[in-house]
Parts: structure tokens; C-alpha cells; sequence
């Protein structure tokens, strides 16, 4: 060896000792640092490079804690090496090797948790030494550490600018409402929890995500941490799923490495366009909301107020002017709040009493407190639990209904019903005691604001009549339907309105009528009880029990619907007559009454042809009538697709909802999801004291009969109308996927001014969508002063959560269709 000649030479001239000592010191100390230089090389082919939020100083001891958890990552030995590896740029673009924030070894070296995890670094590993810059890294090493340890301090100090960021436990939170550093940061989740869905046009796979690969982007737009979301870092540390995130990014981070191909856009440069994007919208965009002035005030409801439509009508014999008359265009002005409005009162207390000023409405105190309606005391409404059919209390009367007829068993086999006429639905908010959801309508008429009295008790409710016109619901999936003195004329013209209860009514199930046709004698009561003797005998519905409650003074009959088509057959005259087969139960949207009987499913694979699981296995099984050749709508077999989306939704609400969006849940009790497909969202929230009610979109895949099939229960509607309830109704509004395909065919300014009308103030709406919607309704909800509690955007899909606020702007826009 040259080098070892070199030595030969010098030994030859025989120095002093002295001297000898010094060079052979001086030899052994540069062949050293030959070595390690060599070691260097070598060992940093296979180590992702990590960035460091930390100040410099204490790098070398969090890199040891790091290397400790990766997987194929030696403790370093020395100083040198620690800075070398924690922050080498090269001659890659400062893009390239900018680091997310929130990385696991930017904190203290916080551990990635299992197999899983480590499988995934390992991976990573594999990239980076795959990857061309790996050549340009091993030129890099030959450069001076002073150098380096510049650069890493200079990169260090450009991301501390904006905060630093903390990731506990696989957890990404933001320190006191600071956003995230701005260019370039990108985070790897791990690819067996991504949660990213896409709606049903988008010919994407629920889980699609989950496939993702290890190079995935993750931008926080916005966050905002609520009262009572700040949390100590020892405690955050020691709750892992108390995330701030949904599961679009299921907050186990990975580190992301310097791996990055020339032909990608960096993510400095699209965040960077992006935010100008945003700017440029921003200028563009302005709204200017204004106050609806209408007769109805803070009750206004505009399909139902349409007063100008009304007028001219040409009969109201059958309830027309009770039913929906849409203005042409909907408004975009918000609904005022009653002078006096404060926060509901929560469940279970709100069932007994609510703020007098939030419903200042006494004519229903007048006509129905002698039957323990309503009753004004101070303050309040209360509501002593009765009704016109069971003054002495709602409870006795559930239990009488199940003595008469065992196999009703509330709870169990009798999940979902129909509550019809359902005055202030004391009927339904006790029947949460047996574990039944009743879903409650009552006309907006002349019993003042009975639906809107249920809805601030905190009982599902909404307005609607039978009139001309098919409900909102599929056919049979109520298990029971009720009616109690609910005024409505079942026997004329042909049956027509009790033949639309029997194609609402499940097979097997029944029909529970109090009223005094049953147990009084009088002409007309008699008249009336004839005719409907012979009508449930004409469409086969078996009288199994006529009761008389002696404490409440009434008496019941109950009624079964036929499981076969049998009867059907065998009836000497075919009136009424059975429908047309192109005639679907299921279409219910605008749709005429049909005055004939839908045949009863006997086929083994039809709904309908067995009765569901009992309360609250057929929760989250899967319908026997799904069959695999069927394809859901995310694209998998529909069996498949429904598990996955109820797997789907138990992690975003467990991991996400329950505990990382800043939302007090004591104070949520009435929940919409404005597009429920398989109702996965509201199955999640099942063990806590709420209600959900699950939305169908009229332009969406029909997967309402799914959900009723769940024991949970929804409704049809056209987001491009107003729906049927009162101002203020929900605490919670959910919406997956929605406004982006509503605003390709409705006014989205209209939208959203629904949103508000229908949200209470403090009341809380989640969306998730794509990041240029995410932006839109941000903005809209800013110009209403909402309070802008978290965005968050990953792979152009974004989550927004805000919270409704008192105000209401100072300008009125008068709506001449409905004024009086």
C-alpha cells in the first residue's frame, strides 16, 4: 500500500523518540478517522434521514431514543454521526427533505407502537436505499460537519417559526390553536388505518385507502382546540385515541423519509399554489347574509309556510295545504332566533321541562293541559308525561300495549316504529326507556308548534301529514305503527291512507290503534268501528287483541299484518286490489297515494320474507337479503361493503368524534346525518343517550331500507329543499361527502342557510369532503360568525368542524311568498 510505504520512509530516518511517539499518535488517529468515514458511508445507505423539531442541543440524545424503535437503525456511537444523521439535506432540494412536524422522533423519541408499524419501516428502509438520491447522499457525507451542523440548524429554526408541533402516542395535536408549519410537510400514516371514502360516484372503494401506499400527504389547514380539549402532555401520552383527527389519517404517524421521485410535484410547491388558490377565492367570494322576514318568524319552515302556494290551492280536503310546497327558489336568508333563546336543556331532564322563551307558544297549554300534555310553570314548559289516550302517564301505557300483545316485546322484536299524530310524543320519548326508536309526525296546523315542542324535549319528530301523497320512508320497515286519537280517517275513500300505513308496516308486524271507535258506542264511533272491521278483513290484517286500560279509561285494538300472500288470494273480491308489480313500495319521494295492496315478499332472499334479528344484534349484521352477487355502493360485494362501512365508522367515531373534536356529548341529543348510506355513523354512537337521524338523499343510492333494517331509522329527502322541521331542532349536523355532489345541482349558499335554520345555536356541524368544498363552507361559516373549531386536509379530501353562534345579521330580506 502506498500509505504503508509512505510510514516505511519516515521510520528510515530514525527520528527521536520523542518524535516517533508523536507520528505514530498522529498515524493511528487518521487511520481511525478512515474507518469511521468508512462506517459512515455505509451505514447511512440504510437509514432514513430524520428531521428534527428540536433545538440542537438536545438532538443527540432523541435520535438515540429513536434509533432504538426503528427497525434496521444502529445506536449511534458518536456526536458526529447523530448530527449527520439527523439532518443531511445533500444536494436534494430543501423540499425534498423537509420533515412533517409532528414526525415520531421530533418530540422526545416517542415510540411507534407494534408489529405493524415496524413492517411498514422496513419497507421504508427498502425505498430509500432503492432510490437515486442514495447515490447523491454518499457524495454528501464527504462534506464537513461544521457544514452540516449549519444546515440542520438553519432548517431547525425555519420550522420552530410557526410553533412546534407534538405527536403523543401516534397522536397529532396542535398546541394552543397555532397552525402547522406551512411548506412542504408531509406525514406517513400507517396504511393499514387510512380512512379515506369516497362517495358512491366516485367509482372508489370504501378502503381504498387502507391500500395506500407509504408516501401519502398530510396537510392541517386549520386547528383550533375547543374548551376542554387541552390536555397536559403526560395525559395526552397516556390516552392514545384521544386523536384530534378522523381516521382519514389514523393518527399513527410514521416518519416520512427523504425518498421522493424528481417527476413528483413537492409539497411545499401545491401547498404553496394551493394557499394562493385559497387567497384568490377569498377575494372573490364575499356573502351577505340577511334575516328572513316572514309571517311564521322564528318558526318558519319553508315548504311548509310557502303561504303564497297554499292560496292557491284548489282544495285542502285532503290535507293539502298540510303537505310540502317548496318556493321555486330556496332561501338564502337565516331564520331569526326568539328573543329570550337560550341553550336547551339537556336529556334526560329536557323530556320533563325546556325553556319557556325557546318555544313561547301556550295555545297547546290552553287546549291539551287537562290531558297532561303541557303545562307553563314559571320558566318552563313542562311535560307531565301524558296524553289524550293516557293521561296518567306515558309509561303504564307502553306496558299495557306489550301485556295485550306479548310478542310486541319493546325492545327486542319491536325496535322501530311509527308513531302517528304524535302530539308532543311523550309516547315515543318514554319508549327510549324500553329501548324503541319511535319516529314521531304530526301536521304543522292548528295544534301550535306540538312537533317543535318534541324536538326541543329531545324526541325525534318531523312534520309531516297523511294526505295526498306517500311519506318519506320506505316500504315495510316499521315494526309497529301507532296511533293514539291521531285524528286521522282511516276508513274513507277506500282505506287509501290506512293502506299506505300497510305498506309501510313490516310483515309481522303491527298496527296499535287507542281511539274511541274501539270502546265507545256512540253513532259515530260505531259507524266508524264497522267500517274499519270490514277494511282490516279486506286487506287481511288479523285483529289479535282489543284491551280496555282501566286506569287511562281507554280501551286498544291491535292488528297484524299477514306474513303470506295467502289471504290475499282467497279473497272472494279483490278490493282493494293489488298493485300493479311495476308499482315499487320502496318509491316514496312526491309520490301519489295508491289506493291497492303491495303482495308480501315470499321469496327467501327478499326483504321482507323474515323478520330481522332481535334489538341490538341486527345492529351490526349484516341483512340476510344482502347477497353477495350484489354490488355495494363503494363497489365491494354488498355484504362486504356494509361490514367495511360499519368497521369504518366505529374507528372514526371512537378514534376521532368521541374524544378529539372538542364536542361535549352530555350536550348532543338530537343528531342528523345528512347522508347516511348504511347508517354506520349513527350505529357507532349507539351506547351513548342520542338519537340520529339518518338522511337518504333522493339522488342517492336507496340504502334506507338498510338502515330501518339496523333498528335504526331515517327518511328521504332533496337537500335542495328545505326539510320538514322546525328552526333550531338538532345539536349535531353530519355530513360525509355531501355538499360537494350538492352543489353541482342546488344552490349551496341556500344550503347552508338550511343548515343554519335547522342547527341550534352552540350545536355543532362535521363535514367531510374535498378540500375546495372543505374551503367553501369554511368560508360561509366565518362570514356567519361561526367559531371554526378544526380543518384538516389529507390527499385533497378535508375535514371541517364548526360551532353555530348566536348571531344573526342586521339586515332583513322579506319573503313575499310567506307573508300572510
Amino acid at each position: 500500500m502506498a500509505t504503508g510505504g509512505k510510514y516505511t520512509r519516515v521510520d528510515n530516518r530514525r527520528p527521536s523518540s520523542a518524535s516517533g511517539c508523536c507520528s505514530t499518535v498522529t498515524v493511528g488517529v487518521f487511520v481511525a478517522l478512515c474507518l469511521v468515514g468508512v462506517w459512515m458511508m455505509t451505514s447511512s445507505s440504510v437509514v432514513p434521514i430524520q428531521n428534527v423539531d428540536v433545538p440542537t442541543e438536545e438532538s443527540k440524545s432523541e435520535l438515540k431514543e429513536q434509533g432504538s424503535n426503528n427497525v434496521g437503525v444502529k445506536e449511534q456511537a458518536s456526536d458526529t454521526n447523530a448530527r449527520q444523521f439527523e439532518d443531511n439535506p445533500g444536494d436534494l432540494p430543501d423540499d425534498a427533505t423537509k420533515g412533517d412536524s409532528s414526525d415520531g422522533a421530533a418530540q422526545g423519541g416517542d415510540k411507534l407502537q407494534g408489529k405493524s408499524e415496524e413492517t411498514t419501516e422496513e419497507k421504508s428502509v427498502e425505498k430509500t436505499q432503492e432510490t437515486p438520491e442514495e447515490k447523491t447522499q454518499d457524495k454528501t457525507e464527504e462534506k464537513s460537519e461544521e457544514k452540516i451542523e449549519e444546515k440542520s440548524e438553519e432548517k431547525i429554526e425555519e420550522k420552530s417559526e410557526d410553533g412546534d408541533s407534538k405527536v403523543e402516542n401516534g397522536e397529532l395535536n396542535s398546541e394552543n390553536g397555532e397552525k402547522k408549519s406551512d411548506g412542504g410537510e408531509k406525514d406517513k400514516s400507517d396504511s393499514g388505518d387510512n380512512e379515506k371514502k369516497s362517495d358512491d360516484d366516485s367509482g372508489k372503494k370504501l378502503d381504498k385507502s387502507e391500500e395506500a401506499n407509504d408516501t401519502e400527504k398530510v396537510e392541517v389547514t386549520d386547528t383550533k382546540e375547543s374548551n376542554g380539549e387541552k390536555k397536559e402532555n403526560e395525559q395526552a401520552k397516556n390516552q392514545s385515541s384521544n386523536e384530534v383527527f378522523p381516521s382519514v389519517a389514523q393518527s399513527e404517524l410514521l416518519n416520512e423519509t427523504t425518498t421522493q421521485n424528481s417527476s413528483w410535484s413537492t409539497q411545499s410547491a401545491e401547498s404553496k399554489n394551493e394557499k394562493e388558490a385559497q387567497r384568490a377565492s377569498d377575494q372573490k367570494t364575499s356573502y351577505n347574509w340577511k334575516v328572513c322576514n316572514s309571517t311564521a318568524g322564528p318558526d318558519f319552515i319553508p315548504c311548509l309556510d310557502n303561504l303564497q302556494a297554499i292560496k292557491s290551492l284548489r282544495s285542502t280536503k285532503h290535507y293539502e295545504h298540510r303537505e310540502r310546497h317548496c318556493p321555486e327558489e330556496a332561501p338564502s336568508c337565516l331564520v331569526p332566533l326568539p328573543e329570550g333563546y337560550r341553550r336547551p336543556i339537556e336529556w334526560p331532564t329536557s323530556r320533563e321541562k325546556v325553556w319557556y322563551y325557546n318555544v313561547p307558544h301556550t295555545k297547546l297549554v290552553q287546549i291539551k293541559g287537562h290531558q297532561n300534555w303541557v303545562k307553563v310553570t314559571g320558566e318552563y314548559l313542562t311535560f307531565p308525561g301524558g296524553g289524550t289516550q293516557f293521561k296518567h302517564g306515558a309509561l303504564h301505557y307502553i306496558d299495557f300495549i306489550q301485556q295485550s300483545v306479548p310478542d310486541i316485546a319493546w325492545g327486542k322484536r319491536s325496535r322501530v316504529i311509527l308513531d302517528v299524530g304524535c302530539g308532543v310524543a311523550s309516547f315515543g320519548g318514554f319508549l327510549f326507556d324500553r329501548d324503541v326508536l319511535a319516529m314521531s309526525l304530526a301536521p304543522k296546523d292548528e295544534h301550535e308548534a306540538q312537533v317543535q315542542f318534541a324536538l326541543e324535549r329531545g324526541i325525534p319528530a318531523i312534520s309531516a301529514v297523511m294526505g295526498t301523497k306517500r311519506l318519506p320512508f320506505p316500504g315495510q320497515v316499521f315494526d309497529v305503527v301507532h296511533c293514539a286519537r291521531c285524528r286521522v280517517p282511516w276508513h274513507i275513500e277506500g282505506g287509501k291512507l290506512l293502506l299506505e300505513l300497510n305498506r309501510v308496516l313490516r310483515p309481522g308486524g303491527f298496527f296499535v290503534w287507542s281511539a274511541t271507535p274501539v270502546y265507545k258506542k256512540l253513532g259515530e264511533d260505531v259507524e266508524i268501528w264497522n267500517a274499519m272491521k270490514e277494511l282490516t278483513k279486506s286487506i287481511c290484517w288479523e285483529l289479535v287483541s282489543i284491551t280496555k286500560d282501566t286506569v287511562n279509561g281507554v280501551g286498544i285494538a291491535i292488528y297484524k299484518k299477514p306474513t303470506s300472500n295467502e289471504c290475499y288470494e282467497k279473497r272472494s273480491q279483490n278490493e282493494p286490489p293489488i298493485c300493479a308489480k311495476s308499482d315499487d313500495p320502496n318509491a316514496a319521494w312526491n309520490v301519489p297515494l295508491q289506493s291497492c295492496i303491495h303482495k308480501v315478499p315470499v321469496n327467501a332472499t327478499k326483504r321482507g320474507s323474515e323478520w330481522p334479528e332481535q334489538w341490538p344484534v341486527r345492529l351490526d349484521k349484516a341483512p340476510y337479503w344482502l347477497l353477495s352477487s350484489q354490488v355495494g355502493v363503494y363497489g365491494k360485494p354488498a355484504p362486504e361493503d356494509f361490514t367495511s362501512d360499519n368497521e369504518h365508522w366505529k374507528r372514526v367515531v371512537t378514534k376521532s368524534y368521541l374524544n378529539g373534536m372538542g364536542i361535549n356529548w352530555k350536550s348532543v341529543r338530537n343528531v342528523m346525518d345528512m347522508r347516511a348510506v348504511y347508517g354506520g355513523f349513527a350505529a357507532a354512537l349507539k351506547d351513548l343517550k342520542i338519537w340520529v337521524m339518518n338522511v337518504v338523499s333522493v339522488d342517492s343510492p336507496d340504502t334506507l331500507p338498510i338502515i330501518y333494517e339496523r333498528g335504526l331509522f331515517g327518511m328521504y329527502h332533496d337537500w335542495c329543499e328545505s326539510f320538514n322541521t322546525y328552526p333550531r331542532s338538532y345539536d349535531l349536523l353530519h355530513a360525509d361527502h355531501l355538499f360537494s355532489k350538492l352543489k353541482k345541482r342546488c344552490n349551496l349558499v341556500a344550503v347552508v342557510a338550511e343548515v343554519d335554520r335547522i342547527l341550534r345555536p352552540e350545536g355543532k356541524l362535521i363535514v367531510r369532503d374535498d378540500v375546495e368544498t372543505i374551503y367553501e363552507l369554511e368560508n360561509m361559516a366565518r362570514s356567519m360568525q361561526w367559531e371554526v373549531s378544526l380543518t384538516y386536509s389529507k390527499d385533497k379530501e378535508g375535514l371541517l368542524c364548526v360551532q353555530k353562534s348566536m348571531w344573526r345579521p342586521k339586515e332583513s330580506e322579506t319573503l313575499k311568498y310567506a307573508i300572510a
